[in-house]
């Protein structure tokens, strides 16, 4: 599996190079901050970078490509079947390396807009693929409503992350190992929690709102009476 941002800037192209510098300025800073900045990160001028790149909304859709092949890639190898729990354990040993395409992920929900909206809409689309891969490997049970799954699952991750950055006075805690370390325990073990035993101890809600509904969905292939 790729590394999210390389440790050895030497081993980068320019173009990688600037990239990166850019996912880590932009999850500190947000997307107010200048070229030149990110520029003298990756340790290039402003001018190449928009030679590179043809503006900093070019450079913005490069940072956003690469977080979503990063954030793909893992969650395809956690979901995809056999050697998932092995693979949930070794991603766990390098959060520290997937903090920056967490941040910066947030950064670009709290930035909103029309980019906000694009670029939640493109988790999505990502999420379903490889919720249907984990479904085909038998990982992960099959639901009535896919997207509908995928979009409470991501908000209620997602959710979760912006409360902790938002009821923290200190504008960089993001930068923080403590703030993600009580992110991540606050997130973990709950999260595993309901996706894997459960909440609610019978069916009755459940029951009931298919009965309420209009146009109950059929029950999805696989799934438990």
């Amino acid at each position: 599996m790729r590394s999210p941002l390389s440790q050895d800037t030497a081993d980068l192209t320019s173009r990688a190079r600037v990239r990166d510098a850019a996912i880590l300025r932009f999850a500190s800073d947000g997307f107010d901050v200048g070229l030149r900045a990110i520029a003298n990160d990756a340790g290039v001028s402003a001018a190449m970078i928009v030679k590179l790149f043809g503006s900093k909304g070019g450079l913005r859709e490069a940072c956003d490509e690469h977080v979503f092949a990063v954030v793909r890639e893992s969650k395809t190898e956690v979901l995809g079947g056999q050697g998932a729990p092995g693979a949930f354990i070794g991603q766990l040993a390098r959060m520290e390396a997937y903090r920056p395409m967490i941040a910066y992920t947030l950064r670009s929900i709290q930035a909103g807009g029309e980019h906000a909206r694009e670029f939640i809409e493109h988790m999505v689309a990502d999420a379903l693929a490889y919720v249907a891969a984990g479904v085909e490997a038998g990982s992960i049970v099959p639901s009535r409503d896919e997207e509908a799954r995928v979009r409470f699952l991501l908000g209620a991750t997602l959710g979760t992350l912006l409360i902790e950055l938002s009821m923290n006075p200190d504008p960089k805690a993001i930068e923080t190992g403590e703030f993600w370390d009580r992110a991540l325990s606050r997130l973990t073990l709950p999260a595993l929690e309901i996706y894997t035993e459960g909440f609610l101890m019978d069916r009755t809600l459940l029951e009931t709102y298919l009965l309420y509904i209009p146009d109950p969905p059929e029950r999805a292939a696989g799934t438990v009476a």
